[in-house]
């Protein structure tokens, strides 16, 4: 029996304190590449950040210097077992590491520093704020390798313009996006200087969160999310019937009654309450 690689021990770190949970992306020995053992403790960790009601906001960056996440590991795209499972599975069984595909309706900012590829950018397409520093860089190498680029690179697609999800996804190896041109198209929100600059702004991001109702931020999420996948009128119809679930839960009262006392609001975490 092979001996486990002591690399392997912990394919991610997680942490909470003060309401906001920290998920690193730890296998810098292989680019913080998804192996099955990373997309297991994924899904393990979005199913406490979402369940948790002492979780508020969740943030997760990358360990090391150089990556943020390269996308799937080699080791996993060379394995004829798992690419046989993956034959046979639907996008939603197959793919569980980000997320929005594991319906995580909390907040969650993506801090990137290093290089982002392939399945890597699930987490930028797939996160409600993007913090980034100023080395980032941006690429896709599907078609390089003969692949197709199509899950991540529709989730470009939405959230910067259809030509430079174009220019990543054709160009392939050869073109990295800088991270200052993704922030004039609007794949990263808040640019900073350096890779401490923009762990410091994603947490103060963090922390303003937590200062809000979490189940108005909850449903606030979902009418926005929703409505890439509506019509326009459509999307409205479900952004007031939202509004109107959020008229029953207590914190629809205390917002309005600490405003008026002048005192800092306290939130029911549980989505369920009613009054």
């Amino acid at each position: 029996m092979a001996e486990l690689d002591p690399r392997e021990a912990q394919p991610i770190l997680f942490s909470v304190e003060d309401g906001i949970a920290t998920i690193t992306l730890n296998r810098p020995h292989e680019g913080n590449a998804i192996s099955p053992g990373m997309q297991e403790a994924l899904e393990k960790a979005w199913h406490r950040v979402q369940n948790d009601n002492d979780i508020r906001v969740a943030i997760i960056k990358g360990a090391g210097e150089r990556h943020y996440c390269t996308g799937a590991s080699v080791g996993m795209l060379r394995d004829e077992g798992e690419g046989a499972l993956l034959r046979n599975q639907t996008n939603r069984e197959a793919n569980r590491f980000s997320p929005r595909q594991c319906e995580v309706w909390k907040p969650v900012i993506a801090c990137v520093t290093g290089l982002v590829a392939g399945g890597g950018l699930h987490f930028v397409v797939d996160c409600d704020i993007i913090v980034a520093s100023e080395n980032v860089q941006f690429m896709d190498t599907h078609v390089s390798v003969g692949a197709v680029g199509a899950l991540e690179n529709i989730g470009l697609s939405k959230r910067m313009s259809m030509g430079g999800a174009l220019m990543l996804t054709l160009l392939g190896r050869g073109y990295r996006m800088p991270a200052a041109r993704a922030y004039q198209l609007g794949l990263v929100d808040q640019l900073e200087p350096t890779k401490e600059a923009a762990e410091a702004k994603a947490l103060e991001f963090a922390k303003m969160i937590c200062g809000n109702s979490p189940q108005a931020m909850a449903l606030s999420k979902r009418s926005i999310w929703y409505a890439e996948e509506m019509g326009y009128s459509l999307a409205l119809d479900n952004g007031w019937e939202l509004i109107k679930a959020q008229w029953r839960h207590p914190d629809f009262k205390e917002g309005p009654a600490a405003f008026m006392e002048k005192r800092q609001a306290v939130w029911n975490p549980d989505p369920d309450a009613r009054v």
